[in-house]
């Protein structure tokens, strides 16, 4: 969500907000340790308190794949657990409909907007009964499809701390069942055992974060060997104090390993960074020039899960950027 949005809507529904995203934005987050986590879901549970009917998750949808596209980015994957808004619309079916009829109106008209093609994964969240997991996990399924306004993957969100990953495996066997791509979170707030477990109970095809592998070589290695991608979002991995600084974060030891790396924001309305900032932090803090950030942005496109044709055209611009000359 824009920042401005969120204030907007606030204001029409007459909530207030906390002034860290009225006026001291971005907030300064972390969340290395149980209180510090908690600050940070307050904050992420007001922004999205003030989403409260139709017209404002449209307009979510909307804004994001407007912005995504202005950055350059061809297609955007949104990750929504659908309960939140159930209570605005008349269920988690309407609620998920809404989504995906606002991503299949964007991405049609995307050439004529500038706008990003959107697909969408339906998370489950970690504090809540896994069998709200199993129900999410159906309702995905029956939205099942391979292009714009599908339901494409089902996830796994909230702090890694809590819950028992292997709890969700029902859920995920369902997902599996019905075709859609596995994307739990895992790696991120905990260490590579927290990703062992996911891969033995969930059997993901990417990981959420997974940056605390290069902690166990073994970990690392199966990664790579099992073709399990990363959404790695450097902005983020700081702002939440899993690293204390940029240079900590270790993009490039995961890329020197093999590693399928898919480069994300995750939240830019709480973090203050959108997807190009984590491209000038590859170049200007982990020195990738333009072939690995060529190569990278092709791991992000590869990790996708865009349409073909789509997932064609953008890895043959990428290769005529890298071949063009400079701008001046």
């Amino acid at each position: 969500m824009r920042v401005q949005t969120v204030r907007d809507m606030a204001d029409g529904h007459g909530l207030r907000l906390p002034e860290t995203l009225r006026g001291g934005w971005p907030p300064e987050l972390s969340a290395a340790d149980e209180r510090g986590w908690f600050r940070f879901q307050r904050i992420y549970d007001a922004a999205r308190h003030v989403v409260q009917g139709e017209a404002d998750m449209r307009r979510i949808v909307r804004e994001a794949a407007l912005d995504d596209g202005a950055e350059g980015s061809r297609w955007l994957e949104i990750q929504v657990d659908p309960t939140s808004y159930a209570p605005f619309v008349g269920g988690i079916t309407p609620a998920l409909e809404i989504v995906l009829d606002e991503a299949r109106q964007v991405s049609a008209g995307a050439a004529v907007t500038g706008a990003a093609q959107v697909g969408v994964l339906v998370a489950a969240s970690r504090v809540r009964h896994p069998l709200e997991a199993r129900t999410l996990a159906r309702l995905a399924a029956l939205h099942a499809g391979d292009g714009p306004g599908s339901v494409l993957g089902f996830g796994l969100s909230n702090d890694e701390r809590r819950g028992e990953t292997g709890d969700f495996a029902p859920a995920f066997a369902i997902a599996r069942r019905a075709g859609l791509a596995l994307v739990p979170h895992a790696g991120e707030l905990l260490g590579p055992e927290a990703i062992i477990r996911t891969l033995d109970t969930l059997g993901p095809d990417r990981l959420g974060h997974g940056v605390r592998a290069v902690e166990d070589p073994a970990v690392l290695q199966r990664l790579v060997r099992d073709g399990v991608a990363l959404e790695v979002c450097p902005g983020s991995n700081v702002s939440l104090g899993v690293y204390g600084e940029a240079e900590q974060v270790p993009l490039r030891r995961l890329l020197e390993a093999g590693a399928t790396v898919a480069l994300g924001a995750d939240d830019p309305l709480l973090f203050g960074s959108r997807l190009l900032d984590q491209y000038e932090t590859a170049r200007t803090v982990h020195g990738l020039d333009d072939a690995a950030l060529a190569e990278l942005a092709r791991g992000s496109v590869r990790a996708s899960l865009m349409p073909a044709d789509l997932r064609a055209t953008t890895l043959a611009d990428i290769d005529t950027w890298l071949s063009s000359p400079p701008p001046s």
